[in-house]
C-alpha cells in the first residue's frame, strides 16, 4: 500500500508558546525601569511611552498569529480560540497596585477589543457593514460598553477579514476621544500588525 504524500498527510502538530506569564512579567519589568518622566528641555517624548507602546504591540503580534495559524490551517478554530483564550488569561489578569498597574489596565481595557474581535472572526457570521458599526458603537459608549464593545468587534474582525479601517473614522473624532476610540486605535494597530505577519508561518515544533 503506497504511503500518503506529504502534501496529504495532516499538518504536525505547533508547539509554538505564543504568550507566557514569564514573558507578561518580564514586561512589566521593563516598564518598571523605564523613563515615563524624560527630560523637560527635550521635545522627545519619554523613552517609556515607546515601551509602553512595544508591550502593547507585542500582545496584538502573538494573538494575531494564532489567527494566521488558523487562516493558514495550522489550526481548527476550537484549537484557535483556545490558544487565545490563553492569552487572554494571561494579559487581563490582575495587575500591580501602583502607578505601573494603573498604565497596563488602560492597556488591558484598549485590547479587549484585540480578544473580542479575534473571536467573532473564528467563530463568523460577523457583520462587515463598518461604517453602521462605528455610528452604533459611538452612539452606545457612554451608557453601553458592553454593546460598544461588540460593535467595535465586529469591525475588527472585518478588519483580520481585510478591510480596510480605522484611519478616516478617528480623523472625525479627533479631540473627542473615547474609550470606543480607543478600540479603534487598537484595531489600526492590528490591521498594520497583520500586515507585517502576511507571509508568517511556523513549522512543527519550533517554540518562541
Amino acid at each position: 500500500m503506497a504511503k500518503k504524500s506529504s502534501a496529504e498527510a495532516p499538518p504536525m502538530k505547533l508547539f509554538y508558546i505564543f504568550y507566557s506569564t514569564e514573558r507578561w512579567n518580564n514586561w512589566i519589568s521593563t516598564l518598571r525601569e523605564a523613563d515615563f518622566t524624560g527630560d523637560p528641555e527635550s521635545e522627545e517624548p519619554p523613552s517609556g511611552f515607546q515601551a509602553l507602546y512595544s508591550f502593547t504591540e507585542d500582545i496584538t503580534i502573538e494573538t494575531l498569529k494564532i489567527v494566521k495559524l488558523f487562516q493558514n490551517g495550522r489550526f481548527s478554530k476550537e484549537e484557535a480560540l483556545e490558544k487565545i483564550a490563553d492569552v487572554e488569561r494571561i494579559v487581563m489578569s490582575e495587575v500591580p497596585a501602583d502607578e505601573i498597574g494603573e498604565m497596563i489596565e488602560s492597556i488591558q481595557l484598549s485590547l479587549l477589543v484585540l480578544f473580542n474581535a479575534c473571536r467573532k472572526y473564528l467563530e463568523g457570521g460577523f457583520d462587515k457593514e463598518i461604517k453602521t458599526m462605528v455610528k452604533k458603537g459611538r452612539s452606545l459608549v457612554e451608557e453601553n460598553l458592553e454593546g460598544a464593545l461588540d460593535c467595535a468587534g465586529h469591525i475588527g474582525a472585518s478588519v483580520i477579514d481585510g478591510a480596510n479601517c480605522c484611519e478616516k473614522y478617528l480623523k472625525e473624532s479627533a479631540g473627542e476621544t473615547t474609550l470606543f476610540d480607543e478600540w479603534l486605535i487598537e484595531i489600526e494597530t492590528m490591521k498594520e500588525e497583520l500586515k507585517s505577519l502576511k507571509n508568517f508561518d511556523e513549522t512543527a515544533g519550533e517554540e518562541d
